[in-house]
C-alpha cells in the first residue's frame, strides 16, 4: 500500500488499512498462548486502535525456542552470505513496496505526523535493511602474523539467539536499526517492541517471511515490559540482549544478565543533549532552524532530542525571538494531516508527566517564553504546545532530566570554557550540536563535549555509515548503525593452526 502524501488519499488509505495484532513466532502469526490482549490508543484521539496479543513467559520461552532452533539449523546462520544478501534485499523491496502502510501504521499507533513517517522514518527503515544487506558479503577476517610454523585466522560468527527491544518513538526505523546488522550477521532474532507500537513490526515479520526468511529467524513478541521484557532478559538461551530506551529500565537489563546466564547487553539510553551556539555563529535564522529541529522533531519525543540551548549571552536575546517565532509557526495537530508537524504524546500519563516538568519549571523560575500548556484537548488526544524556557539554570529539574516532550530550556554562557563545562554537566552524552564560524573553536569543543555524536553547525544523527551511541548514562558497549554495529553482532573467534 502507497499513496500520494496529500489528504484525501491519507485518509481512503487509512479507512483500509488492516491491522495485524498477533505475536509472529515460528514462521506465523499466533495469539498469546493464555489470549491475553491489550489495548492500544490512538493518542491523537484517546480512542481505542487495536486489541494486540499479550506475550508471556511461555510466549517467549516458545520464540525463542524456535529462534534457537533456526540458528542451530543452519539454514540462516549458515547460509552463503551472497545467498543471505538476496533475502534481506528482497525483504527491503517488500518493505519499499508497502511503504505507506508501515507509515500509517507508526502514525495511527505512535501519533507520528504522517509527513515524518512518510518521508524520513520508513525510507531510513528500508534504507538501513539494503545497506546492511549490501555489507554482508564485503566483510573480511583476518590471518595474524605469525611464525612460519603456524597459521592463525581470527573470524567472526554470529551470536546466536538475539533478543532486541525496541521502543516506542522510532517503532519501525529503531527496529531496522537492530534488524539489519542482526540478521545480516546470521543471527536468530526475537524482538519485543513498546507496547505502544507494535504493529509495524508485526508487519516487518510478515513481510521477511515473505521475503524467504525461514521461519523462527526473526521472531515478534508484543508484551508488556516487567513481563515479556523481563522473560527475555533473564532467560537462560538468550545469547545476547540489545535495547533501546530509559537509562532506568537499561539498568533492569543489566541486573537479568547478572541474575542469569550473563549474556551480553548492548545499550542505548536516555539523553539530554546541548545545543551550543557561540557568538560567532553563522546565519541565526539558520541556526534557529535547526534549533527546533532538534528540540521539537518527533514532538521531543526523541533520545538525541536537543532539549538544552546553551547560547552565548551576547546573541541570547536575539537567538530565542527568532526561535520563538518559527516555533510559533509549528502545526500542532492531527498527525494524519501532512501539513501537521506535532502530533501528541504517546499516552496521557505521558502527556500528564511533560506537563508536569512545565509546571516544575515554573515553580524552579524559569521564564515561560512560548507555550507551556496541553491543547486541542476537545480532539481526545494528548497534545502539549511547543514550549520554549529562558534563563535556565542548568541544576534546575528541567534541565538536567529527559523531559521526552516539547520542551526547551535555553542557558546562558560567556566563555568557551563555561558553555563546554555546561553542554558535560548531565548525567547523559548522547548527542550535542554546536554553532561557530571558528574551526578552531569548532574542533576544541567537539573534542570537549562528552558526547557520542557532536554535529557542528547543524543538528544531525549523521547516517547509515556513521555509528550512533553515547557516553555516561546514554548507554555503552556498542553502537547502532555503520559497520561498527555489525561487530557487536557476533563473536570472535581465533583459530590456531600447527602446521609443522
Amino acid at each position: 500500500m502507497n499513496f500520494p502524501l496529500d489528504s484525501q488519499a491519507i485518509l481512503t488509505a487509512a479507512s483500509h488499512l488492516q491491522l495485524r495484532t498477533q505475536a509472529f513466532i515460528d514462521g506465523r502469526l499466533q495469539p498469546a498462548q493464555d489470549g491475553s490482549t491489550f489495548t492500544r490508543e490512538n493518542p491523537a484521539t484517546g480512542k481505542p486502535l487495536a486489541q494486540v496479543s499479550c506475550c508471556g513467559p511461555a510466549d517467549v520461552d516458545q520464540a525463542v525456542a524456535a529462534a534457537r532452533k533456526a540458528f542451530e539449523g543452519g539454514a540462516w546462520s549458515r547460509m552463503a552470505p551472497g545467498a543471505r544478501k538476496q533475502v534481506l534485499l528482497k525483504f527491503a523491496d517488500l518493505l519499499e513496496a508497502n511503504a505507506g502502510e508501515l507509515a500509517l501504521l507508526d502514525t495511527l499507533e505512535g501519533g507520528k505526523p504522517i509527513a515524518d513517517t512518510m518521508t524520513i522514518d520508513v525510507p531510513d527503515t528500508i534504507h538501513c535493511i539494503r545497506w546492511h544487506a549490501e555489507l554482508i558479503d564485503k566483510i573480511y577476517g583476518h590471518v595474524a602474523p605469525t611464525g612460519p610454523g603456524n597459521l592463525a585466522m581470527v573470524v567472526r560468527e554470529p551470536v546466536g539467539v538475539v533478543a532486541c527491544v525496541t521502543p516506542w518513538n522510532f517503532p519501525a526505523q529503531l527496529a531496522a536499526w537492530k534488524l539489519g546488522p542482526a540478521l545480516a550477521a546470521g543471527n536468530s532474532v526475537v524482538l519485543k517492541p513498546a507496547r505502544f507500537t507494535s504493529l509495524s513490526v508485526i508487519r516487518m515479520a510478515g513481510l521477511a517471511a515473505e521475503a524467504g526468511l525461514p521461519p523462527g529467524v526473526f521472531n515478534v513478541v508484543p508484551g508488556l515490559g516487567p513481563v515479556a521484557g523481563q522473560a527475555l532478559g533473564r532467560h537462560m538461551d538468550v545469547d545476547m540482549l540489545t535495547f533501546t530506551g530509559s537509562t532506568e529500565v537499561g539498568r533492569h537489563f543489566l541486573r537479568y544478565s547478572s541474575e542469569s546466564n550473563l549474556k551480553m547487553v548492548t545499550l542505548e539510553l536516555g539523553g539530554k543533549s546541548p545545543q551550543v551556539v557561540f557568538a560567532d555563529a553563522p546565519d541565526l535564522d539558520r541556526v534557529a532552524t535547526q534549533v527546533i529541529a532538534a528540540a521539537f522533531w518527533n514532538m521531543g519525543e526523541n533520545c538525541s532530542c536537543g532539549s538544552r540551548l546553551i547560547v552565548h549571552q551576547g546573541i541570547r536575546e536575539e537567538l530565542v525571538d527568532k526561535v520563538v517565532a518559527q516555533a510559533r509557526a509549528l502545526k500542532v495537530g492531527d498527525p494524519l494531516d501532512p501539513e501537521t508537524r506535532q502530533g501528541p504524546m504517546i499516552e496521557r500519563p505521558h502527556m500528564e508527566k511533560v506537563l508536569g516538568y512545565i509546571e516544575t519549571g515554573l515553580a524552579e523560575g524559569a521564564k515561560l517564553a512560548l507555550g507551556g500548556r496541553r491543547t486541542l484537548a476537545e480532539t481526545g488526544g494528548y497534545f502539549v504546545e511547543v514550549t520554549v524556557f529562558d534563563d535556565v539554570d542548568n541544576r534546575m529539574k528541567i534541565a538536567q532530566e529527559e523531559i521526552f516532550g516539547p520542551v526547551l530550556s535555553v542557558i546562558p554562557f560567556a566563555t568557551e570554557e563555561e558553555a563546554c563545562a555546561i553542554a558535560n554537566d548531565t548525567s547523559y552524552g548522547l548527542a550535542a550540536s554546536l554553532y561557530t564560524r571558528d574551526l578552531a573553536t569548532a574542533v576544541r569543543a567537539s573534542r570537549a563535549i562528552r558526547a557520542g555524536t557532536v554535529s557542528v553547525n547543524c543538528f544531525s544523527e549523521g547516517d547509515i555509515t556513521t555509528p550512533f551511541g553515547g557516553y555516561k548514562q546514554s548507554g555503552f558497549a556498542g553502537r547502532d548503525k555503520s559497520a561498527w554495529a555489525h561487530e557487536q553482532y557476533t563473536e570472535l573467534k581465533t583459530i590456531w593452526m600447527q602446521l609443522e
